[in-house]
């Protein structure tokens, strides 16, 4: 067994809640129903999201990921075709997930790292500010892609967004770090609507796409966890046509998001805002449009 390298298998280190879908909990079901293998470590374990009134429980600290890696290193079961990595609340951690991540590609030089780099949204972080520079300098070089949200992007390049060129140049200055591909999950393009953006470098030669789509009136969560996950799955499943990946992996969101909004307006009823459990993501109920997500998106060619 040392020796065989898994085609389709996730070590997913990221938040977890008991209830609701956040974290692992929104990204380990949609690369289950793709086949994916998900091992999943939890840098936190929640009753439930940051947007509810009560969130208590545990915070896994350092040691404990190092107890938890060493275990996996030592049964050999750490062999993994794919490394995801989203919130992390703390630098020990951090500094940890960077260690896990050079013996993991250690076992396998293949190994595809797709790291979220959550530290805030909208001008703000929730994350402490400290963990950015480790970000930049010392864990983003280390990814094969990565998946900002504007303000997380603006953080790690040092440039302001605001319009799609100042976006690509965002973009370009994370690829010198050395990353193939960035995706910059969301950025507001007036008028209701977003634009997710994706490059990539091969040869030497970068390419890429923009795709736009409807913006919902409705504050969910999980979202950004949802997007790297099905992104992992998509460009894995078209590893030459990032368009491709990026219109499925879209769609597939979109499905989601209408289908939450739907159920929870339902919920709340006529006149009343929908409360955060009512919010939840319908992650099972849209299992369909998660497995084969009804293209409802086109993406366009970027020029450079």
């Amino acid at each position: 067994m040392a020796n065989v390298q898994p085609e389709r298998r996730v070590l997913s280190i990221q938040s977890h809640v008991v209830s609701g879908y956040v974290g692992n909990k929104s990204a380990t079901f949609p690369m289950q129903v793709h086949g994916y293998e998900v091992d999943t470590i939890n840098s936190v374990q929640l009753c439930s999201h940051t947007g509810y009134k009560v969130f208590q429980g545990q915070v896994l600290n350092a040691n404990e990921l190092r107890s938890l890696s060493d275990g996996l290193k030592a049964n050999d079961i750490n062999h993994y075709s794919h490394l995801l990595t989203g919130y992390v609340g703390s630098k020990s951690f951090l500094r940890e997930v960077i260690e896990v991540v050079k013996e993991l590609r250690e076992k396998n030089p293949d190994i595809i790292y797709v790291c979220d780099p959550v530290m805030g949204d909208n001008g703000k972080f929730y994350v402490p500010e400290e963990l950015m520079p480790i970000y930049r300098d010392d864990l983003l070089p280390l990814a094969n892609m990565i998946t900002p949200n504007q303000f997380e992007a603006e953080l790690l390049s040092g440039q302001k967004i605001t319009n799609e060129q100042s976006a690509l140049e965002a973009m370009q200055i994370l690829h010198d770090k050395g990353i193939q591909t960035v995706i910059l999950s969301s950025v507001p393009s007036g008028s209701g609507t977003l634009t997710s953006y994706g490059t990539t470098v091969k040869d030497g030669k970068r390419t890429g796409c923009r795709v736009e789509y409807p913006a919902f009136d409705c504050q969910f969560t999980g979202t950004g966890d949802l997007f790297s996950a099905l992104l992992l799955v998509w460009s894995h499943t078209h590893h030459d046509n990032l368009q491709l990946a990026l219109e499925k992996t879209v769609s597939g969101m979109q499905a989601v998001l209408q289908r939450t909004l739907q159920s929870a307006q339902k919920l709340a009823g006529p006149g009343n805002k929908p409360t955060p459990p009512q919010r939840e993501l319908r992650l099972v109920q849209s299992k369909a449009d998660l497995e084969d997500p009804k293209l409802c998106v086109k993406a366009t060619p970027l020029q450079f």
